[in-house]
């Protein structure tokens, strides 16, 4: 099925977010205060990136001057509302059609620039997008001593999760 890379990758981005954000959870405070900083504002960077691109994908506008917050989120803010993020995106790639992959949508980035991309190629966007981020805030872990989440798409292919896909795909779902 021509669907199935876009909801692995927003599968695996789902798992990987919310085992970050449980090491995070379980470290914050061991952390110096500005890697904290850093590490809120990647998180609410990547929450941002990913609100937007939801509404693209709705063709909703989605209100942003900018990719961020205008202040800096709590951790369990930020860790809330990536949960349910991760869940809006894990449902609407169990629900995108082949016919709808390639549909190029027209939006309008944060600061106002026009642009069209299709509806696949956002995904593939919010997905390559965290896990950059992702990457950056491992490092920032590891050097207060802290062991980052395995985060590799061969981790998720591993675990109960993709499992779980696997099955509800060889049931025929969309």
């Amino acid at each position: 099925m021509f669907t199935l890379p876009y909801r692995t990758l927003i599968q695996q981005k789902r798992w990987a977010t919310n085992g970050l954000n449980s090491v995070i959870a379980a470290n914050l405070d061991r952390m110096a205060e500005g890697d904290r900083i850093l590490i809120l504002r990647l998180l609410d960077h990547i929450q941002a990136v990913d609100e937007i691109f939801s509404h693209n994908l709705e063709a909703r506008p989605h209100g942003y001057r900018a990719p961020r917050s205008d202040e800096i989120p709590s951790f369990d803010a930020v860790a809330g509302k990536a949960r349910s993020i991760a869940d809006w995106y894990a449902a609407y790639a169990d629900t995108l059609t082949p016919e709808r992959v390639d549909e190029v949508m027209d939006f309008s980035f944060a600061n106002g620039e026009p642009a069209s991309m299709t509806r696949g190629e956002m995904l593939l966007h919010v997905a390559m997008h965290a896990a950059g981020h992702r990457g950056q805030v491992a490092l920032l872990l590891q050097k207060n001593g802290i062991q980052p989440y395995p985060d590799r798409i061969t981790d998720f292919l591993k675990t109960e999760d993709a499992d779980l896909q696997r099955q509800v795909l060889a049931k025929g779902t969309p």
